[in-house]
């Protein structure tokens, strides 16, 4: 089991979340599991879609693939629904998956401006903050530089942010697909911004830690929004894999030349196959082997 531990050396700067997610990828495999307890998958497991019952479906989750993968991914979501004792499981869910080495990824998507973002940044990015990430997911549809002080947190403290660039959910192109006077599309726009952020890593050959959130059910609009994956230079969190419908020629036909830097993310297509332990980590290992057969042959 390897880890790539998230604590902080004293008296060292922070290893980058885009160095530290290369090298998970390159020894697990291109693939991030999300933790998604919902009602439906609580009833399968035979839980109770209670704090209780997420807490169970979550740390057996860590517990079957934590070390084993590249990535975590909590959706907050489903922890917030129930209040403060879910927001106090995603806390001790968060800390569990830290306990692994394992990297976690919450899935948030906030989006603000000034103070209210800075404080969204403070929340999980901070390293004191008991829901302190690897990385976040953010919401640029405010401008993209609103997300600057989540940005700059992000690189203080050697974590990460994937901005949704294109979702796959069919009302996502009426604001993504929109063009600007000169013809550029807001989600190039997007890309061509965290392209910015990343070229010191890029320069310094390595993996930046600002990715994109680029669904990979999203057909040919990569290239017919004229979007160049590869000079992002930061990792592509691909949802959409498995379950959602997206398999090896999706992941082929949208990502191309940057396949290598994409964490292919699947939730249900993993966790249908519990509660067992033992059966939750047999498919993530043989859901990873699939797409790093695609992204990284």
């Amino acid at each position: 089991m390897t880890h790539h531990t998230t604590e902080p050396v004293p008296g060292r700067p922070p290893r980058p979340f885009g160095a530290r997610l290369e090298a998970a990828m390159d020894t697990h495999g291109p693939l991030c599991v999300g933790i998604d307890p919902h009602p439906s998958l609580l009833a399968d497991w035979g839980l109770p879609d209670t704090p209780a019952g997420l807490r169970d479906f979550a740390l057996r989750t860590i517990e079957a693939v934590g070390g084993h993968v590249a990535a975590l991914k909590p959706q907050s979501a489903f922890f917030e629904r129930h209040g403060a004792a879910g927001i106090a499981v995603l806390e001790e869910v968060l800390a569990a998956a830290r306990q692994t080495g394992t990297l976690c990824v919450l899935d948030v998507k906030r989006g603000d401006i000034g103070s209210t973002m800075t404080g969204y940044a403070q929340a999980y990015l901070a390293d004191d903050a008991p829901l302190a990430a690897d990385a976040v997911t953010l919401s640029p549809y405010l401008g993209l530089g609103s997300l600057a002080p989540a940005l700059e947190a992000a690189e203080r403290t050697g974590r990460g942010a994937f901005v949704l660039a294109l979702t796959s959910n069919p009302e996502g192109a009426g604001v993504q697909h929109a063009r600007d006077a000169s013809g550029q599309a807001v989600a190039a726009a997007v890309a061509t911004g965290v392209a910015r952020a990343n070229a010191a890593a890029v320069a310094a050959g390595t993996l930046g830690s600002v990715g994109l959130v680029v669904g990979a059910t999203v057909g040919d609009a990569v290239t017919r929004l004229g979007i160049d994956l590869a000079a992002v230079g930061g990792p592509l969190l691909a949802p959409g894999v498995g379950a959602q419908g997206a398999g090896a020629t999706e992941l082929e036909a949208v990502f191309g030349a940057a396949r290598r830097h994409v964490l292919a993310s699947t939730s249900r297509a993993v966790l249908s196959a519990g509660p067992h332990p033992g059966a939750i980590r047999a498919e993530a290992t043989r859901q990873a082997a699939r797409v790093g057969a695609v992204l990284r042959p």
